[in-house]
């Protein structure tokens, strides 16, 4: 089976920030890109990307999930990477007119067409380690994807960490390469010593997030999932899971979540944990480690709620099902 995102279409969408202006967008190929070496984002890791998707229709047209939001996203991590400021507008059309040009190949459902904005630094400039780069490039990347839950799609392990963060405070709310990479070292070694699939970070004995996933918490009818500030991402998923389960009528807390309270609910039959992010929507949690003990939550399986809210999403974006909310922006 081929690896989640290592498929590409042959071309992509690209647009230049020459310091004053962005150029037209062209669509050239998406095998190679030519960079100077000294290109600020080799150096000082002026970089930030979104991931979306788009969905095809059972009377064959290709929707896209939550595009705006994710616009909105990554304009907001340039500002606070001090990249320059990215046109919204011409973000959307880019995304739109790329997406259009690939439509053919937009799998059918449970697949999709991964969409990966991605805006760098590209000012030739060693000496601006204190400076932002001046030049940026706009690019972006179709994958054509199938289901990530195809073959085994077992409950995770999670290892509660309480030294370190993801990533620096100030930086959580920033889609950045940097991020990721600084979780990198204790998601492996919690995968070496304790076949950990994720680190769920909880400095201060604070619940936060895993190294590439919001943290979500299910007992009985409640919602319980760490309040957005500038230590977390701000997950479309996570937002868009959450307008569901108020749908349902649940009891939705945005709040801080303390390791203690955690391991007492996850105890309780019928507790469910699950982790959000694009690729998976909800990745049920069947066990937390902590301090060289495992604790179940709940049944230790996936969860029949986590289940449904999952399905709740993709029928959505599948056009299974009504879009109340407006999420779905239709391509051509």
């Amino acid at each position: 089976m081929t690896a989640f995102g290592t498929v590409f279409m042959p071309e992509m969408i690209v647009s230049d920030f020459n310091g004053a202006q962005w150029s037209s967008p062209a669509v050239v190929p998406s095998d190679s890109l030519q960079l100077h070496p000294g290109a600020h984002v080799f150096h000082y890791a002026s970089t930030c990307f979104e991931g979306l998707k788009a969905f095809r229709h059972p009377d064959g047209s290709i929707n896209i999930f939550r595009m705006d939001r994710n616009i909105k996203r990554m304009s907001q991590s340039s500002r606070l990477l001090s990249l320059p400021e990215v046109d919204q507008s011409l973000l959307e059309k880019m995304i739109l007119d790329i997406t259009e040009k690939f439509a053919s190949e937009v799998p059918e459902p449970p697949g999709s067409m991964y969409i990966r904005p991605t805006h760098i630094g590209t000012e030739a400039a060693i000496g601006k380690a204190a400076a932002p780069s001046a030049t940026s490039l706009l690019y972006v990347l179709l994958s054509p994807v199938g289901d990530y839950f195809s073959g085994d799609a077992g409950a995770l392990r999670l290892l509660l960490r309480e030294e370190g963060m993801r990533c620096a405070p100030h930086m959580g709310e920033v889609k950045s390469g940097g991020n990721y990479a600084s979780a990198l070292p204790s998601i492996l070694q919690a995968r070496a010593e304790v076949k950990a699939d994720q680190v769920l970070f909880c400095p201060n004995g604070e619940v936060q997030e895993t190294g590439a996933a919001n943290f979500i918490l299910f007992d009985d009818n409640e919602v319980i999932t760490k309040s957005l500030d500038s230590t977390l991402l701000h997950g479309v998923t996570r937002d868009s899971v959450l307008q569901l389960a108020r749908d349902m009528g649940m009891s939705v807390q945005e709040r801080d979540l303390t390791v203690a309270e955690l391991l007492e609910r996850a105890a309780k039959p019928g507790c469910e944990a699950a982790l959000s992010g694009t690729a998976a929507v909800l990745a049920p949690v069947g066990t937390l480690i902590y301090q060289g003990k495992e604790h179940r939550v709940g049944s230790g399986e996936p969860g029949a709620l986590t289940t449904r809210l999952r399905g709740m999403m993709n029928d959505i974006q599948w056009g299974k099902a009504e879009d109340p909310h407006g999420w779905l922006t239709r391509v051509g």
